[in-house]
């Protein structure tokens, strides 16, 4: 058997509600030096969203984010692994959906972590370019 996704994944992830508003998410993003939050439903994952998704459908649309609600934008119906499943599978889905963060559910569908492409990397392969830019601490915001 190979490595398990729980060895890897972060725990603990930052959840919002479907209701809360995309800058309430931004601010998230940017205390815990993140560049995504799981979006839920009561305590289910129903989406992700990204720090390019606020780009891309709030910036550059010029949507207001402190009013629209976060449910308008994320990604819905996101991928996820469970955490007693193989890092192999992780890798084979995000090359699969070309995606760079994987939720980690428990078998009730509730967030239980994450798995992204740098956690991949400095696990992988630490003296990579991604595995070692992964492994240093955020830039201060």
């Amino acid at each position: 058997m190979g490595q398990l996704i729980s060895e890897i994944m972060t725990t603990d992830p930052i959840t919002v509600p479907t209701n809360a508003t995309v800058a309430e998410a931004a601010r998230l993003m940017r205390e815990h030096a993140i560049g995504d939050v799981l979006v839920v439903d009561g305590d289910r994952l129903c989406g992700v969203v990204t720090d390019r998704d606020v780009v891309n459908r709030i910036v550059a649309e010029d949507r207001p984010a402190g009013q629209t609600p976060i449910g308008d934008i994320c990604s819905t119906d996101p991928v996820a692994v469970r955490s007693d499943h193989e890092v192999s599978e992780a890798i084979a889905l995000m090359r699969k959906h070309d995606i760079r963060r994987l939720p980690v559910v428990d078998d009730s569908d509730r967030p239980a972590g994450i798995v992204t492409l740098g956690d991949l990397a400095e696990n992988q392969d630490p003296n990579s370019v991604l595995g070692d830019i992964s492994a240093a601490p955020p830039n201060p915001s």
